[in-house]
């Protein structure tokens, strides 16, 4: 059978064209249109041959515009002498391919946004990164305005293409800008296309600006209290803020009023912590003439500054009472009941000066105490030039090191404050003399039950610490504090441990 070398009929090429699902343009060897079926008319109702490409490639794809229509555009061999160029309308496909980057990007954009307005628990710096996350995709300059802080002044930080900038403002100065004062109360956000960009004072935005073409106000929800105002701002000319960029803003100054509330709330707890602590960490030790004092204080809790041991120098008209002591527990609610001891002995001296009768007056006090495990172990030395009265209650007997280096133990007993229900308490009190160059050493049992060496499980015991104090015969007591707390800490070698306290006193002449 011979092979067909003829173009088929127009009839024939109609119907093969009218019958395709796509919209069909074919031309002739020339780029001559020849037929347009009814799909193809339908979606190009005007001039069709603007959307054909000749320079394009049979099997080769392309898009291009028809009005509102995207157009996917294929150009094909057709039969002998003929080139069919299809076109599907892909308006739709595309804008969901839109709607999805577009969610996909918010998704990120919010994503970075949670993980940059986490990383910090400080005002200034949650602040600081919600003005540089807005800025760029969501704004051409974004300002957070934070509450008023008393003086009736209010702080901000704006970021923009000048970078960072941050002020303070008048609380009146928040009614000059639309929205603001609203968004600062809590209130709902005001849609932007209700505020007037040209109402924005000079002040508001960054230096060189130029024309506002778009404002957008937003609250920054807080816990319980608004968190801020956030405001972005873009240039004349700009994309103005749809219904889908709104939303995304809201989303947006909801997490980063979170932050900001959380680092206030945190700030305000570490400052009310600060407080409270302040009272309980170790005071300064006194300049006493013809003394030298050196303490050492470490808390169980390495992250903490306070915790169950303690000591204090308190003064007296006859000189001053020394304590070191041992509360039952470890942490804060250690550390409270150290710092009671150590008020309720403040008050205490008031009245009573002996330190046998102080160790009564306070073993009666905490067995009145309604906090369970009220117990504490406790040492009083009261100074009176070269000789000190000792009392000791529970508590490993003071230390003396003598000028020759001599060490000897301090023949001082007691039972437990706090313990003993019938108010009944056992006390063996000492009196030495401290000669010039000698030095006494009170402890607590978190130096001595340190446990390490070379094993990791070897307690370092009143052995050691005597061999170690022998050692330190005609050092200053500062640095006989600092050389026994190495050595405990080397001993320990970064193990856990108890809380250790260290207080020495000195006669220098």
């Amino acid at each position: 059978m011979d092979a067909v070398t003829h173009a088929p009929s127009t009839e024939v090429l109609r119907a093969i064209v009218d019958a395709a699902s796509d919209g069909v343009v074919l031309c002739d060897a020339d780029g001559a249109i020849v037929l347009v079926n009814a799909a193809a008319r339908e979606m190009v109702p005007g001039d069709v041959a603007s959307l054909l490409d000749l320079r394009r490639e049979p099997g080769e794809t392309y898009e291009t515009a028809a009005g509102d229509r995207l157009l996917r555009v294929r150009r094909e061999i057709f039969g002998i002498v003929h080139q069919a160029w299809y076109l599907r309308d892909v308006t739709a496909e595309a804008a969901r391919a839109d709607a999805l980057r577009a969610e996909r990007e918010r998704a990120r954009f919010l994503v970075e946004a949670g993980r940059r307005l986490s990383a910090s628990l400080n005002t200034r710096r949650c602040a600081r990164a919600a003005t540089e996350l807005a800025a760029g995709p969501l704004a051409d300059a974004a300002m957070v305005v934070l509450p008023p802080q008393g003086m009736r002044r209010t702080a901000w930080l704006r970021t923009s293409a000048a970078g960072l900038e941050e002020g303070e403002i008048p609380v009146t100065a928040a009614d000059q800008v639309p929205g603001l004062a609203e968004a600062l109360a809590g209130f709902p956000p005001v849609p932007s296309r209700w505020l007037d960009p040209q109402q924005a004072p000079d002040w508001l935005l960054p230096a060189g600006f130029g024309p506002v073409g778009h404002l957008l106000v937003t609250p920054l929800p807080g816990n319980g209290v608004p968190a801020g105002a956030l405001v972005l701002a873009r240039r004349e000319g700009g994309p103005s803020y749809d219904e889908d960029t709104e939303t995304l803003v809201r989303v947006f100054a909801a997490r980063a009023g979170a932050a900001i509330s959380a680092a206030v709330l945190y700030q305000e707890q570490s400052a009310t912590n600060a407080i409270l602590a302040g009272d309980l960490l170790p005071p300064a030790l006194p300049v006493i003439e013809g003394l030298e004092l050196a303490g050492s204080l470490r808390a169980a809790q390495q992250t903490a500054l306070i915790g169950g041991d303690f000591y204090d120098v308190l003064p007296t008209p006859d000189g001053p009472l020394v304590t070191l002591g041992d509360v039952c527990g470890k942490g804060p609610r250690a550390a409270v009941l150290a710092g009671q001891v150590r008020h309720s002995l403040r008050a205490l001296l008031l009245l009573e000066r002996d330190p046998e009768q102080l160790m009564r007056l306070l073993n009666r006090a905490l067995l009145s105490s309604p906090t369970p495990g009220s117990h504490v172990t406790l040492v009083l030395a009261a100074v009176k030039g070269g000789a000190i009265d000792i009392a000791v209650a529970g508590h490993p007997a003071p230390l003396l090191l003598r000028a020759d280096g001599v060490v000897e133990e301090v023949d001082a007993r007691g039972s437990l404050l706090g313990a003993i229900k019938s108010g009944v308490l056992t006390l063996r009190i000492a009196t030495i003399d401290l000669d010039s160059g000698d030095l006494l050493l009170l402890y607590s049992d978190g130096i001595t039950e340190a446990f390490g060496g070379p094993t990791g499980r070897e307690m370092y015991g009143a052995t050691r610490l005597k061999t170690a104090l022998a050692t330190c015969a005609g050092l200053p007591a500062t640095a006989v504090v600092e050389r026994l707390e190495q050595l405990n800490s080397d001993w320990l070698a970064g193990g856990v441990f108890d809380d250790r306290a260290l207080l020495a006193i000195r006669r220098s002449r």
